[in-house]
């Protein structure tokens, strides 16, 4: 008798092991359920990296400052050898460089004149950031809308199959309805990784923006003083 019940439950065991082993899914596999709609969510996911690995490595190019090249600028304003100062901007491929050389070349106008020079500079320099980057945008939105409209599809088609066969039962619903809300999960999560990457780009062009700032103080300071210009 104590056989035939360890039997059974080694049996019992052999069998659940089995469905388990049968139920579970690979991450390919679990895609591939998906349906059509999750090629364009992968279309746009390879889009948001692309976009977000391009704006973030120009940006930090664009907005690297190499604090002895603002030294050596400001020695060169300090001493009146503009020529030095402009050479040093023109020698440097930073956005910084290229808004001060702008300053530079304005040096005799009137400060405002200079002023409003720089900050032209400076707006066409985030603009030059802040290119493409308005998609990743589009794409956050988009992608889990793609993804609810595929898991709507999905429901639809289950209960019309369930109208021809006049048959209710939850392994059908239930069964089908996992399928459908992967594209759901996929669109959030493609717009997760546009959205995060939209901001922390943002953020990234907000502190280059402050930075411009306090050199155009900076240079307009030493502008205005006479007894070392």
């Amino acid at each position: 008798m104590f056989l035939q019940v360890v039997q059974t439950v080694a049996d019992s065991l052999d069998t659940l092991s089995t469905a388990s082993s049968q139920s579970e899914l690979s991450f390919v596999d679990l895609l591939l359920k998906g349906g059509v709609i999750l090629i364009p969510i992968g279309l746009l996911s390879l889009i948001s990296i692309y976009l977000i690995t391009e704006r973030y490595l120009y940006i930090k190019k664009a907005t690297k400052i190499d604090n002895q090249f603002m030294r050596n600028v400001k020695d060169s304003l300090y001493r009146g050898d503009f020529n030095a100062a402009l050479m040093l901007c023109r020698s440097s491929n930073s956005a910084l460089a290229k808004v001060v050389e702008r300053g530079i070349m304005r040096i005799g106008k009137p400060i405002k004149e200079i002023e409003s020079n720089i900050e032209t500079a400076g707006t066409m320099e985030i603009a030059k950031m802040e290119n493409n980057l308005g998609y990743l945008g589009v794409i956050a939105g988009i992608a889990p809308m793609l993804g609810f409209i595929g898991t709507i599809i999905g429901i639809i088609k289950i209960f019309y199959n369930i109208s021809l066969s006049d048959n209710i039962s939850i392994g059908i619903i239930a069964g089908g309805l996992y399928e459908k809300m992967i594209t759901s999960c996929a669109g959030l999560i493609v717009g997760v990784i546009a959205y995060t990457g939209y901001h922390y780009l943002s953020i990234l062009i907000d502190k280059f923006t402050l930075q411009i700032e306090v050199i155009a103080t900076e240079f307009l300071d030493i502008l205005q003083e006479p007894t070392k210009v």
